[in-house]
Order: structure tokens, then sequence, then C-alpha cells
């Protein structure tokens, strides 16, 4: 047990959430399997490479590392090339320059944009929610290079940083349906320490009642 979880939250940070994150998993398992379905087929019908997303570890919970399910949106390979493709040069310094998120990024396939203005590229999360390593709502989960990065821009904002990893990161959460990609990390994990210091079964209701309208809108998605 966290002395985050002892601090924040309470028995339902400790063992509710939990129990509501299985449950609540295995029924959008049941509901999503149809879009998940035609979503994989779309992929590998339009473009060369695996259904999933071959992205780096997230950082979780305590800092530790895991891997994130996602539908692949981009091109094979896309964030080693980003990194490592001489042609990319600018267009990696630009993504680290607006905060790890990319508009008209041309590594996206057009079966991508459309998944990603919907969400639906995030619904392979699920998996990570029943394995443990993530929640239906909490944080944001960060790469390790995004961390650096942005604590040498915003060092002020390791505090809230500190808070964001006393619990695992959501698929969904306060960031998530207020503003999306429209947030910059500044604000972003603020927004993400004020989730975890309030986090309680309501505020987690709130938040997945509102997801939908944020998929179903598209707002601030990139």
């Amino acid at each position: 047990m966290s002395k985050g979880n002892l601090i924040y939250g309470g028995l339902y940070a400790r063992t509710t959430k939990r129990v509501v994150d299985i449950l609540l998993s295995l029924v959008l398992t049941v509901f999503f399997l149809p879009v998940s379905l035609a979503v994989a087929f779309l992929i590998k019908l339009c473009s060369d490479g695996p259904v999933f997303a071959d992205t780096p570890e997230r950082v979780g919970k305590d800092s530790r590392s895991f891997k994130m399910y996602k539908f692949r949106s981009m091109i094979k390979n896309a964030h080693q090339l980003l990194r490592t493709d001489p042609k990319f040069k600018e267009l990696y310094e630009t993504y680290k320059k607006s905060s790890y998120k990319l508009y008209n990024d041309p590594r996206v396939t057009p079966v991508g944009r459309f998944i990603r203005k919907y969400s639906l590229d995030e619904v392979p999360q699920i998996l990570n929610v029943l394995k443990g390593d993530m929640s239906l709502v909490g944080p944001r989960a960060y790469y390790p290079d995004e961390i650096k990065e942005q604590l040498a821009k915003h060092p002020e904002a390791k505090k809230y940083l500190e808070t964001a990893l006393k619990v695992k990161p959501g698929i969904t959460g306060y960031w998530q349906v207020y503003g999306r990609s429209e947030v910059h990390f500044d604000k972003r994990i603020k927004m993400d320490a004020e989730y975890v210091r309030n986090i309680s079964l309501w505020y987690d209701i709130k938040i997945i009642f509102k997801t939908p309208w944020a998929m179903l809108s598209g707002r601030g998605a990139v």
C-alpha cells in the first residue's frame, strides 16, 4: 500500500476504485468489441504495420514504467523515426516545444486521424486497466523523456508531478475531459495533481460521464 493512497482518496482509492475499474472494464470490453474489431481491420487494410502502436513505455504509479496499449494511428515505427530519422529532426524539436503534441503530424495515417479525433485509439488501454497498470480515471501517463524535457522548462511543476505519480494513470481524467491537447504541460500537470488531491468516487463518476462527450466532440484532439 503506497503512502500516496493513504493520503489521497482514503478507502475508495485503496480498494473500491480497483473493484470499479475491473467491473466497468469488463463491461466496456464487451461494448467496444465490435468497434475494436472494425478499427483493427481498417488499420491493417490501410497501412503497413501492427494493429497496436509501437510506442515507448510510459511512467505510471510510483514512477514504474509500463507498456501502454493503443491502436496504431501512425506509420510503422513512427515514434522511433521521430527521434532518430534526420528528416524528422525539425518535427521532433516542434514536438518537444509544443508539450509533446503535434498538430497536422505527417506520420498520422488517414485511419489514424479519424480514430485519434474520437479517441478510439485509446480503447485498448482497457487491457492496461485489467492488468492493473492503469485506472479508468486518473492523471495522464507521461513518457520518460517528456517528463525530463518538460521539467527542464517548468521546474516548478516537479511538486505537481510527484503528486500525480501517487496514483495510477487513467484512460480518461480531469484534463482529458476539460482540455485534452489544448492544455500544455505546466497547466496539465497541475490539473492532474488537483485530481489526485480530490480523488473520490463522485469525482470519478463525473469525469466518466463527461468522457463520451469529449470523445464525440473531438475537441482538442490531435
